[in-house]
């Protein structure tokens, strides 16, 4: 974008700041405009016909969520929800439509931003239809350490509950928990409290 389009966004964007498990949009709705993480991580999921939330994706500063409703002119069809604290802008649809329709380069940058999210939505079905739960949960905890970081003690930043390793894998929460004790009595991982420590990422990637 341009600096006076950036100066004229920055005049119109509104923050707001989402506490942890709170709903930033919800399934159905209808967005009327872009969300930007300016700090904070959210989870974005569908309910299922046997009423389980399905994690289709975890988004983090930086990133925006919503402009695929913005462009298609529907109503939302994932439900966003904070995973621990967060700050957000929201640039109404009016202010960015304008720039779609006279910015080509601005137009190409989102249409590529929405295909790099079908081909991880791709992914995703292979890996359902393909993969063990336990293959899934090793990716989601290597995918997890490598995108938010670790602290001091070498455990995970980021603390999703089991439920929540469930639902991005696609399976019951029981199982998800079956399979993290198994990694855990194996000494793949570790556990601090809520936090988990991969001590053999290695034997991740081997995970059959």
């Amino acid at each position: 974008m341009t600096k006076d389009e950036l100066i004229r966004i920055s005049g119109c964007k509104t923050s707001k700041v989402i506490k942890k498990g709170e709903i930033i949009f919800e399934e159905g709705e209808a967005i009327n405009g872009v969300y930007c993480i300016k700090d904070g991580i959210c989870k974005l999921s569908k309910l299922s016909e046997n009423g389980k939330d399905q994690v289709v994706k975890m988004v983090v500063k930086g990133q925006l969520i919503g402009q695929r409703s913005l462009v298609s002119d529907e109503s939302s069809n994932l439900q966003a929800t904070a995973l621990n604290d967060m700050e957000v802008c929201f640039i109404p649809k009016s202010e960015i439509i304008a720039d779609l329709e006279r910015n080509p380069k601005f137009t190409l940058d989102m249409l590529k931003d929405m295909a790099h999210d079908l081909k991880e939505a791709d992914d995703v079905i292979v890996d359902m239809a393909q993969k063990s739960v336990k293959q899934r949960l090793a990716e989601t905890l290597i995918y997890v350490e490598k995108n938010f970081g670790t602290n001091p003690d070498g455990t995970i930043s980021l603390v999703l509950s089991r439920e929540d390793y469930a639902n991005i894998v696609g399976t019951a929460t029981e199982s998800a928990i079956r399979v993290l004790s198994q990694f855990k009595k194996e000494g793949i991982i570790s556990t601090v409290g809520k936090h988990i420590r991969i001590e053999d990422v290695g034997a991740l990637r081997r995970v059959e």
